[in-house]
């Protein structure tokens, strides 16, 4: 299911959206999820949670979740 998030800033981290998109509940739970699910930020794989997504990032997590970052 593809989903719009929208940011009134300049970026957003990964940690941040997947606690905003309630795929986790704090932040503390993202290191945990991205080593233990597959997620892709534009293609490549990506586990960072700290990773910055930008205007136009697209993230994908292997269970068919997909965030597009887009401006308020």
């Amino acid at each position: 299911m593809e989903q719009k998030i929208k940011i009134s800033t300049e970026y957003i981290t990964i940690g941040q959206l997947l606690k905003e998109a309630g795929v986790i509940d704090t932040g503390g739970q993202a290191k945990w999820f991205l080593s233990e699910h597959d997620v892709f930020l534009n293609g490549e794989q990506e586990q960072r949670r700290g990773k910055k997504l930008y205007i136009g990032d697209r993230l994908e997590i292997a269970n068919g979740d997909v965030f597009i970052i887009s401006e308020e």
